[in-house]
């Protein structure tokens, strides 16, 4: 913003220092006696705490009137070019006819407000520059308040605690935007501001990335993050990573069981179904070793895991071969075909006997009953040859 005015000038010249003077906002004031109207012109300034603002008065037609800066409280920072507050902050940089320059360093929130540049003459004429001081916001603190447990809410919380204007706030997990709620305090001239955003959690989300990002224009496009590591805790899970290939007798047997979990189970515990590890069995942690395997070594081998959310086991059946009977089976492998192709063969044939039987027993008994439908037509026959003849020698046939 320019403001402009006018003023009556006259008097003698400016003796030129450079002091640092006084502290809160920035107020010019000029003042100039004498009789002709002279021009007056001062810009506004905006800060950041901490910062160096400079403050300008420009002269048109100054003839060595009496200038006078004031800050906001209305006190004196410089009489022409003489220092009259002792604030070592403030330097008169330049003090000629066409400017007055003052530059303000390390500036604080008092500093804030109007600085009168004047020219005193028989017309008074100033011009009021307003210093505006913004509180940039430091990295954002990220606060939890439960512990994250597998398929419940998390809770964070994002705190700025101090800014001015008030600083904005998003969340972002591993890169994608979340919603959260944010809230304001005002504490005098400063705003707290804190934003929370909830979320379910399983597993799979341990140790994702968090981040709390504060955005305010005193920043200057940059941005202030603060990162949050998700400590999701879940059950445990064991798995037993097995030997590769046959385990025959003489053989070492290492079975290494992976835990995984939050917190890490520290304890494993190797067990083997309905008996007793083998007294040469060697335990260390997650790792079993069984050296010189034997027959009697054969069984389910078990890891167990747990922590506070859980338990887990995983299992391995040991089968020990011995190699000579593997030898012999493979040996019989050949006979055991030919009994089976023999076996095969003998049950065809029975098969073909019992239709042959059936085919015949059902075709003679088609015969009988034909012949018993023809009863009647042989009756005399049949008599004849069970009374025995009419005395001539005669072939009979009799039917059963």
């Amino acid at each position: 913003m320019r403001a402009a005015g006018s003023g009556g000038g006259g008097g003698g010249g400016g003796k030129r220092h450079s002091p640092l003077v006084a502290a809160a906002g920035i107020l010019l004031l000029c003042v100039a006696g004498r009789a002709r109207a002279q021009e007056v012109q001062a810009e506004n300034v905006t800060v950041a705490e901490g910062g160096q603002a400079e403050i300008n008065c420009k002269l048109h037609q100054y003839d060595g009137s009496i200038v006078v800066i004031q800050n906001p409280s209305r006190q004196t920072l410089f009489f022409n070019g003489t220092r009259a507050l002792k604030d070592e902050r403030f330097q008169l940089v330049e003090f000629t006819q066409k400017q007055v320059r003052i530059v303000l360093s390390n500036a604080r929130l008092e500093d804030e407000g109007g600085y009168f540049c004047q020219l005193y003459t028989e017309d008074t004429h100033h011009q009021i520059a307003i210093l505006t001081v913004l509180v940039p916001p430091e990295n954002p603190l990220v606060e939890v308040k439960e512990q994250a447990v597998e398929g419940g809410e998390v809770e964070l919380t994002c705190i700025v605690p101090r800014s001015r204007p008030a600083a904005t706030l998003r969340w972002y997990r591993d890169r994608r935007e979340l919603k959260g709620m944010s809230s304001k305090q005002e504490n005098g001239k400063v705003f707290s501001i804190t934003s929370v955003v909830r979320f379910r959690v399983e597993r799979k989300d341990h140790s994702s990335i968090m981040t709390c990002e504060a955005t305010h224009p005193a920043l200057r496009g940059q941005r202030k993050q603060t990162q949050y590591v998700l400590d999701v805790q879940y059950s445990p899970t064991a798995r037993i990573h097995p030997p590769q290939g046959v385990m025959r007798e003489g053989d070492t047997l290492v079975l290494t069981c992976a835990v995984n979990g939050n917190p890490l189970p520290t304890e494993i515990k190797w067990t083997r179904a309905n008996e007793s590890l083998p007294e040469r069995a060697l335990v260390e942690g997650e790792v079993l070793t069984i050296p010189s395997l034997s027959l009697l070594d054969n069984g389910t081998y078990s890891c167990h895991v747990a922590n506070k959310h859980g338990r887990s086991s995983d299992q391995y059946v040991l089968v020990v071969y011995d190699p000579g009977a593997i030898v012999e089976a493979q040996t019989s492998v050949p006979y055991a075909i030919v009994g089976g192709i023999l076996a095969l063969l003998v049950f065809l044939v029975i098969c073909v006997l019992i239709v042959m039987v059936w085919c015949s027993i059902r075709q003679k008994g088609s015969y009988l009953t034909h012949e018993a439908s023809g009863l009647d037509e042989h009756g005399e026959a049949r008599e004849a040859f069970l009374n025995g003849g009419d005395g001539h020698k005669r072939k009979e046939e009799f039917f059963i």
